[in-house]
């Protein structure tokens, strides 16, 4: 049995390694390097575009009861996660590189699977095919699935947190520490004051921001929005989101700052920590000038700044079997967020 699949990212690495697991022979495109969609950045397979964060670890929530479930029946995601795990708390994160290399070493060693590197522009008339192409599939192919379920497809913009080099922030400001001292001492934490927490917020609601087209509404994902559309909702709102500073107590002083920002690691040699919660469509200027407001990033070196981008998505119980197949075209099979489901894991 021959399988084609459409898209080298998280899902169609997966089906690629369990069809391939079950004997069937696997056709696997990519279209990096030849292309990049808006937020790729990397030739790896697997990359992860936004956060290096699973999301939670322990069997007392639904996501880690998921991943200890993917990790029983042989899921190659969470073998790679895994194996390239960094600190963070409760939480299962990345080093995002070598995650991405442990999968595509994987991938380009199976003798059942053939790494094509070429877009696709239309969608196999016949065989048996999975679409994995994620929220950023390219135009034609978008063009192509529209056709095919008769509608547009639905869309919101995501956004993505920056990243800044370890060796810039100031050890002497930030401290140390997990929310309720929960796993290890994983995060960085920077202390802000009630001015200075009040200053920030204003400073987010007053920077210039990158604009979405001129025809669509910027419909954002609640569980990642933007910091400054937080900000602009009521002053107190980031102090109860990603900046609430609850157990995380300074200790230096052992009083909880007014709020707090956290720094996650980023990769397995800490040299690269990303804000948390801090996804953003503030200009390049901006976020250098405001985020350099924070108590410990006054001389912050950034390696990458926020950025926006579209997700596509299918309408899928309008488009879509409870098997994942399109309706007009049973032999396509949809497979991660272009299904519409939300987040890596």
């Amino acid at each position: 049995m021959q399988i084609t699949i459409i898209g080298a990212g998280l899902a169609g690495c997966e089906a690629a390694w369990q069809a391939a697991k079950e004997g069937c022979d696997v056709k696997l495109y990519e279209m990096k390097p030849l292309r990049f969609s808006p937020a790729h950045e990397s030739e790896k397979l697997a990359e992860l575009v936004c956060s290096n964060s699973l999301r939670g670890a322990g069997m007392n929530n639904a996501v880690g009861c998921l991943k200890e479930e993917m990790r029983r029946i042989g899921s190659l995601f969470i073998e790679a996660a895994d194996a390239t795990a960094v600190p963070a708390g409760g939480a299962l994160a990345v080093d995002r590189d070598e995650f991405s290399s442990y999968i595509g070493d994987k991938i380009t060693a199976e003798p059942k699977i053939e790494l094509i590197r070429e877009e696709v522009i239309s969608l196999p008339t016949e065989g048996d095919v999975i679409l994995a192409g994620g929220p950023l599939t390219s135009a034609a192919l978008s063009a192509d699935l529209a056709r095919l379920t008769g509608s547009e497809h639905l869309y919101f913009y995501d956004a993505i947190a920056p990243i800044v080099e370890a060796d810039s922030i100031d050890y002497e400001i930030v401290w140390r520490a997990s929310r309720y001292d929960k796993g290890g001492a994983d995060y960085l934490n920077c202390p802000l004051s009630k001015e200075e927490y009040d200053n920030f917020v204003q400073a987010l609601i007053d920077a210039d921001k990158v604009q979405g087209r001129e025809f669509e509404k910027l419909i954002h994902f609640e569980g990642c929005m933007p910091i400054e559309e937080m900000a602009a909702r009521g002053p107190q709102t980031l102090s109860f989101g990603p900046m609430k500073p609850v157990g995380l107590p300074d200790p230096r002083s052992g009083k909880t700052p007014h709020a707090v920002i956290q720094l996650r690691q980023d990769n397995r040699h800490a040299s690269l920590y990303n804000l948390v919660g801090f996804q953003t469509r503030l200009t390049y200027p901006e976020q250098q000038r405001i985020f350099r407001t924070i108590p410990g990033l006054q001389n912050v070196k950034f390696a990458r700044l926020g950025s926006m981008h579209r997700n596509t998505f299918v309408n899928a119980p309008r488009c879509l079997t409870r098997t994942l197949q399109l309706k007009s075209a049973p032999h396509i099979c949809l497979a991660g967020q272009l299904s519409g489901v939300e987040g890596y894991v």
